[in-house]
């Protein structure tokens, strides 16, 4: 889908509404009554209704995958598998990345200065006990929505690499009501779109010099997110990250793979460890003859 098309369908609510959360949501969610839609725009729209109605949101039953596995931790996004591997089950505080094969992404993140993974999102507990994963856009899609996160995993596995950032110590019993508390509030908001396309302009909130005074926390006060904003701002409302040095809106989903970043003020303030661990692949098998295998 187009820039320009991604834009349009935001102005004219191409996305069904979010669903009231707990466990009582429907295979597919509600959508908002009928808009007219320019005939031009018509096939993005339907494009973006069959993504939604595709994504692992609770209770849609979705394929789980086989099995999950953690490779060997690097701060590498490359294509190598660190053996040996171990079991692993999502955490609340875990953060979650992934590369696909868009070639549109990759073009608009090299144009911003930055690269692989595109995409992040967080792990948090639901208030029926179950893991949960909070993501802004998920699969090219213009909301913010809770998901299933092995099942989310496994279709982000199927177009790519996903990388897993797990909390070293677990979170706090108030921590981790904090984070349940900003996901649900935020299911369901826009996909920040337009604050995204000014990472490309001189008007964003990166800089050598600006990130020190813009670009700073605002909590439930946005009605739009972008995928790493998202996490950061998450992770302040939940007191994982320090509100005075945190710039949700200038950080990108590599500044958070790497903990450097080629944004100073970042690379002085931006730094996950050793409260994460560093980045592990993540697959849903657990070695290299099953890589042969599937092949």
């Amino acid at each position: 889908m187009t820039p320009l098309c991604l834009v349009a369908l935001c102005a004219i609510g191409g996305e069904p509404a979010p669903y009231p959360y707990p466990s009582t949501a429907p295979l597919t969610p509600p959508y908002v009554a009928e808009r007219r839609v320019p005939f031009f725009l018509k096939p993005a729209e339907k494009r973006i209704r069959e993504k939604v109605a595709d994504l692992a949101l609770p209770g849609a039953g979705k394929p789980a995958p086989p099995g999950s596995y953690l490779w060997q931790p690097a701060f590498k996004e490359d294509q190598i598998l660190r053996a040996p591997t171990r079991p692993y089950t999502p955490q609340p505080g875990d953060i979650v990345m992934s590369a696909d094969g868009s070639v549109f992404w990759k073009t608009m993140h090299n144009l911003a200065g930055t690269s692989h993974p595109t995409h992040s999102m967080i792990v948090f507990r639901m208030p029926d006990g179950q893991t949960g994963v909070l993501e802004g856009g998920p699969h090219d899609t213009l909301k913010c929505r809770v998901l299933e996160p092995l099942p989310h995993m496994f279709t982000y596995e199927a177009e790519g690499r996903v990388w897993v950032r797990a909390r070293a110590c677990p979170l706090t019993a108030e921590q981790s009501a904090r984070l349940t508390e900003f996901a649900l509030a935020t299911d369901g908001r826009e996909f920040g779109i337009g604050r995204l396309a000014l990472q490309l302009t001189p008007f964003r909130t990166r800089g050598p010099l600006r990130t020190a005074f813009v670009g700073k926390p605002n909590g439930l006060d946005r009605d739009s997110y972008y995928c790493s904003e998202l996490v950061v701002e998450a992770c302040v409302y939940a007191g994982l990250m320090d509100a005075r040095t945190a710039r949700p809106s200038a950080t990108y989903p590599r500044d958070i793979f790497m903990d450097h970043s080629l944004n100073p003020y970042l690379n002085k303030h931006l730094k996950l460890a050793p409260a994460w661990d560093p980045p592990a692949r993540w697959t849903s098998w657990a070695s290299t003859t099953q890589v042969e295998t599937r092949r």
